[in-house]
């Protein structure tokens, strides 16, 4: 005798999620045909859960396929996509469009201080070259017993935690008003790098580095206006590391 088997329900289907028609006005800069960066509107059609970085890819794929931005990891990493996002630093990829307004244009530029080379991407040899001159690199001066790694307590690895976060996307660095108006000054981001080593009870190097770093174009030319600490996508507590070396600088680690 068979049985017949009643067909389950079909699912009704689910809701569309809202769209919203999004516009950014982006600062594009092409030196073979441009004298001076251009301010150009796009409508782009997005989701509250997207990123701006959602967004640069949707008009370089759809609307205008010579934007020029750099992006890597697209999820904080990497650092590469730090830009200006209504007049902010920050990491595209980062930032939600849930979290700006969107019933006003999102304004979108290049992060400042560093050479321009085309749209949104800069010019990171400045930043780089800070950033080595500090030698940030572990260097002991005695080698570990053998077959032994180098021994540090949870306290020694906790007094330099906070520096170990950054990704070098120089979003604290370019949102430095001395930075802007000195290329010389090293910025954040290399004292910050510095930090975690001059305070690495592993490291022998630590007031080689603070030598480096007591310079009229060192630690001193920094003038605590938190741009740099506000600036962090990965929360570091910047301006206080600054201040921390300094006080090394001073007194010794």
């Amino acid at each position: 005798m068979s049985t017949a088997i009643a067909e389950a329900p079909a699912e009704s289907a689910a809701t569309d999620i809202q769209s919203y028609l999004v516009t950014f006005i982006i600062r594009r800069f092409d030196p073979e045909v441009d004298s001076e960066p251009r301010w150009v509107d796009y409508d782009v059609e997005m989701y509250s859960t997207d990123r701006v970085l959602d967004a640069l890819h949707r008009i370089k794929w759809d609307q205008d396929g010579s934007l020029a931005f750099r992006r890597s990891c697209a999820h904080g990493i990497c650092g590469s996509d730090a830009m200006r996002i209504n007049g902010r630093n920050r990491l595209a990829c980062k930032t939600l469009i849930k979290d700006l307004d969107i019933s006003k244009p999102i304004y979108v530029e290049a992060i400042k201080g560093l050479p321009l080379e085309k749209d949104l991407i800069v010019d990171m040899e400045p930043f780089f070259a800070s950033y080595r001159e500090v030698q940030p690199f572990l260097q002991p001066t005695k080698a570990p017993e053998k077959g032994k790694e180098r021994l540090q307590t949870i306290a020694d690895r906790e007094r330099f935690d906070d520096t170990t976060k950054c990704i070098l996307c120089a979003a604290c660095t370019s949102s430095c008003p001395v930075f802007w108006t000195d290329g010389q000054y090293f910025g954040p981001a290399a004292i910050v790098n510095a930090h975690r080593f001059i305070f690495d009870s592993r490291d022998d190097a630590g007031d080689v580095r603070l030598d480096i770093l007591n310079d009229k174009e060192g630690v001193w030319r920094c003038r605590t206006t938190f741009n740099c600490t506000e600036a962090c996508p990965r929360g570091i507590e910047v301006t206080k590391a600054i201040a921390e070396v300094k006080q090394a600088v001073l007194s010794g680690r």
